[in-house]
């Protein structure tokens, strides 16, 4: 007699353990080039200044986003309260994400709408017209400062859900007072390279001047590679030289209290300002080190900490962070991977 065929059960059992195989394969080779690329899953950290508190994590890609909203805040002598409200309204209309949907026509971080008069589409998917556009609406608000966060944010975006922007005032204080730079060494990524950008000094100046304008690399008499910035420099003591090997990927940013527009800032505040926010773009901008007061951020290394340095490139100051010299002058030093 011929064998009985295969019951449909035991016909099915290799064709679902190979599909199975298949989704497995599917989602290491999918995790991995997350991974490799920046991807979309948290790889920056923000942490309370005590250390002991909230913390929150989020990607590369709301990084950049978040620290153009605090630059540009910063540019425009906005207080920190400003760029909190700013970064809790972005969180809560694109989760800090420059979409290109929304409701009706709506766009971008804060989810501006074009028939609204906020700008043209092209404009207000620009991360700095958009936070900037921001800005101008909640300064034209009375006491906006004393107001909860909530409360001020909805009379600028006019939402149908009024209340929602209070649950991401935590957050939103944490990374403000990182990238506003009045907690030091608050902001981590771990720094995996994103794909298809703009690399190089070059890259990290046209950054600076689209996020803080030219005041950033122009009168802090930017240097790259040591070496004195462009004409028109402020003099400035001896810059700190870069690592051996890196000559030609270092931009070196002079910082001096009240340089720019960010008046209101004192050095140290400025310095990590700056430091920070080239944490927060170093995915996009291959930045592989960043250097101020005595400590250093290295891509690659375990959770992205800020580490003690031997304080080349700071000066003798006691207050964390540098600026001690005679002329309260300290240094950020940034170093590209290519």
């Amino acid at each position: 007699m011929p064998e009985p065929s295969p019951t449909p059960q035991r016909r099915g059992r290799p064709f679902r353990i190979g599909a199975a195989l298949v989704v497995l394969l599917a989602v290491a080779g999918y995790l991995t080039v997350q991974y490799l690329t920046g991807g979309t899953g948290p790889g920056c950290e923000v942490v309370s200044a005590d250390r002991g508190g909230a913390s929150y994590e989020f990607t590369p890609e709301q990084a950049v986003n978040a620290a153009t909203i605090a630059a540009v805040g910063s540019g425009r002598g906005m207080p920190e309260r400003a760029v909190t409200i700013a970064l809790a309204t972005a969180l809560q209309e694109s989760g800090l994400r420059n979409i290109e949907h929304g409701d009706r026509d709506s766009l971008g971080l804060f989810q501006q709408r074009p028939s609204q008069g906020w700008g043209t589409p092209k404009e207000i998917m620009e991360p700095a017209y958009a936070a900037g556009v921001f800005y101008t609406h909640l300064t034209e608000i009375h006491d906006y400062q004393r107001l909860p966060l909530t409360v001020a944010a909805q009379r600028v975006q006019r939402s149908g859900f009024p209340e929602a922007y209070a649950k991401h005032e935590q957050d939103a204080a944490l990374l403000s007072a990182a990238l506003t730079g009045r907690a030091a060494a608050t902001l981590t990524c771990q720094g995996r390279p994103a794909v298809a950008t703009a690399t190089g000094p070059d890259a990290v100046r046209a950054a600076l001047v689209r996020d803080f304008g030219r005041d950033a690399v122009e009168e802090t008499g930017a240097e790259v590679g040591g070496g004195r910035g462009g004409r028109g420099a402020s003099p400035t003591p001896t810059a700190p030289p870069a690592d051996p090997g890196t000559h030609g990927r270092t931009v070196t940013l002079p910082v001096r209290p009240g340089t720019g527009a960010a008046k209101g800032q004192s050095a140290p505040q400025r310095g990590w300002q700056l430091a920070q926010w080239a944490v927060a773009n170093a995915s996009a901008l291959h930045i592989e080190r960043v250097a101020y007061a005595g400590r250093e951020w290295t891509a690659g290394v375990t959770e992205g900490q800020w580490r003690a340095t031997d304080a080349k490139n700071a000066d003798s100051g006691t207050d964390g962070g540098t600026g001690g010299g005679a002329r309260g002058t300290g240094w950020v030093q940034i170093t590209t991977s290519r």
